[in-house]
């Protein structure tokens, strides 16, 4: 008898028969798992990066915690702060007007390694110019060149001689001049001519400007353009000098072969429509077509200006007809130029009108054409109407000013309807407009003067906690006008939270 096969161990299986194995068949084999972390491994730190930092930077607004923020950057490991860091905490740090920090981090910058742009200067320039340090603006401009370590741009150039010009600080435009040519021995271009010719047109030195404008023609390096002659032209025609404005265009055109464009056009447009002859404008107008260059918008809008003003409200709404055929599409200003002109003729109804067609055509009114409605209805006399209008207008999304308030206001108390006035009054107050000093003062007489204390008292309370202190004479007006109602009591009462008003 045959024994059983031994094992690997040395024992004996049981007598089974083994399986069958095809040698054509490959044996299965599992992947190996992947290797474990090592223990003595760690993942790889994470830092935020640079984009995400300028936006935590710009999105926070106390400038301390967005200072702190900004250092604790720079302890990350593999973390550097770049241009886009510096500007948005610069940036950031100038609009809170903390510009000692601002220059505790101009300090740092020469020493960092990234690239800077010179778009931080410029843009800080414009912030020390709304803060009439324009000194600084002079310091930025010299700082572009060792800290961006190129030469600044025309455009860096240009924006610092016009926030100085703009600022009336000439001898600060002519050392930024000076350094232009002396250090980055840089010639002006026609864009920084064209400053130095602004700046004198605005102070109506037309003469000046006209040197400047000759020394461009003697330089080789600038000519001219169509903003020089449009400034000077402007000027010109500002202080009636009209004839001189149209030789100069035609010299312009013929001498130098600059093709006018609708804004320079409409300096023209606007001069002759400044001293009444509208009829001339007209002809600029038919002019500009003849030369292949059609009246926009804006050209019509000046033009239906001088209509309006001139009392030709019919030849206004025939331009805006025109307009309409030649396919222009009529905006907000130019609307509200013709409903403007239709009120102060007394033709409110049909202003109404057109602000019924502005709402067909797609076009928004602003607060300006609601502002000139509502003065029109009250000098017709119809301050329900107003009162009705500016009652409804916030609900139905349009955001008056309080410009709004103070027309309708002052309709309904000249109108002597001092009910209303008093509860528009409260309305006015409770959305948070504060009638003009003045206003207020007549307001309180009137009520005081109609026998309608209880109400005087209460105005003058609501008035004294929005901020309103009274002439001294309406207050004791208010205050002897209650004793005489016999209502000591509600006089104490007044004087009370008077007091205690004024306190806060």
């Amino acid at each position: 008898m045959k024994s059983a096969p031994a094992t690997i161990t040395g024992r004996r299986s049981p007598s089974l028969p083994l399986p069958w194995i095809s040698p054509l068949r490959r044996p299965e084999h599992k992947p190996d798992p992947p290797p474990g972390p090592s223990p003595t491994s760690r993942p790889p730190r994470k830092y935020i990066p640079h984009d995400v930092a300028v936006t935590l930077i710009t999105r926070e607004k106390d400038p301390r915690l967005a200072t702190r923020l900004f250092e604790s950057l720079s302890s990350q490991r593999g973390f550097s702060h770049n241009n886009a860091t510096y500007s948005a905490i610069v940036l950031r740090l100038a609009r809170s007007k903390r510009f000692d920090a601002v220059d505790s981090l101009l300090r740092r910058m020469p020493y960092e390694t990234c690239k800077f742009h010179e778009g931080v200067f410029v843009n800080l320039m414009g912030h020390y110019s709304k803060h009439r340090m324009h000194e600084r603006v002079l310091e930025m401009l010299a700082m572009i060149r060792p800290i961006v370590r190129e030469k600044p741009s025309m455009k860096a150039i240009s924006t610092c001689l016009n926030l100085l010009v703009e600022g009336n600080q000439m001898d600060l435009a002519m050392e930024a001049l000076l350094y232009c040519k002396k250090e980055l021995r840089l010639r002006p271009n026609s864009c920084i001519f064209n400053i130095f010719v602004k700046y004198h047109c605005r102070n109506g030195d037309v003469e000046s400007a006209k040197l400047v404008v000759d020394e461009m023609r003697s330089s080789d390096c600038s000519r001219p353009n169509l903003i020089t002659y449009s400034t000077l032209m402007d000027c010109l025609c500002q202080n009636g000098r009209l004839e001189e404005a149209f030789q100069l265009f035609e010299e312009m055109v013929g001498n130098d072969g600059i093709v006018p464009d609708e804004l320079t056009y409409n300096v023209l447009i606007k001069g002759f429509v400044m001293v009444g002859k509208v009829d001339r404008a007209r002809k600029i107008m038919e002019f500009m077509r003849t030369k292949g260059c059609p009246p926009n918008v804006f050209n019509y809008a000046t033009l239906m200006n001088g209509l309006c003003r001139d009392g030709k409200i019919n030849e206004a709404e025939e331009a805006l007809e025109e307009m309409k055929r030649c396919g222009l599409k009529p905006d907000a200003v130019v609307y509200t130029t013709l409903i403007n002109g239709l009120c102060r003729s007394g033709r409110t109804e049909e202003a109404i009108g057109l602000l019924e067609e502005m709402k067909v055509a797609g076009c928004k009114a602003d607060i300006v054409t609601f502002n000139v409605l509502l003065v029109g209805l009250c000098k017709e006399g119809r301050l329900m109407e107003a009162l009705s209008m500016v009652e409804s207008l916030p609900r139905a999304g349009v955001q008056l000013d309080k410009g709004s308030y103070r027309i309708v206001l002052n309709g309904l108390l000249q109108g002597g309807e001092l009910e209303k006035t008093a509860e528009f009054l409260f309305l006015m107050l409770a959305r948070g407009f504060v009638p003009h000093y003045a206003t207020s003062n007549e307001l309180l007489e009137s009520l005081c003067s109609g026998g309608m204390v209880r109400e005087s008292a209460d105005a003058l309370v609501e008035l004294v906690e929005m901020g309103f202190m009274p002439k001294l004479e309406v207050w004791c007006l208010v205050i002897e006008a209650t004793c005489r109602e016999r209502k000591l009591l509600s006089a104490f009462e007044l004087l009370d939270e008077l007091s205690g008003g004024g306190d806060n």
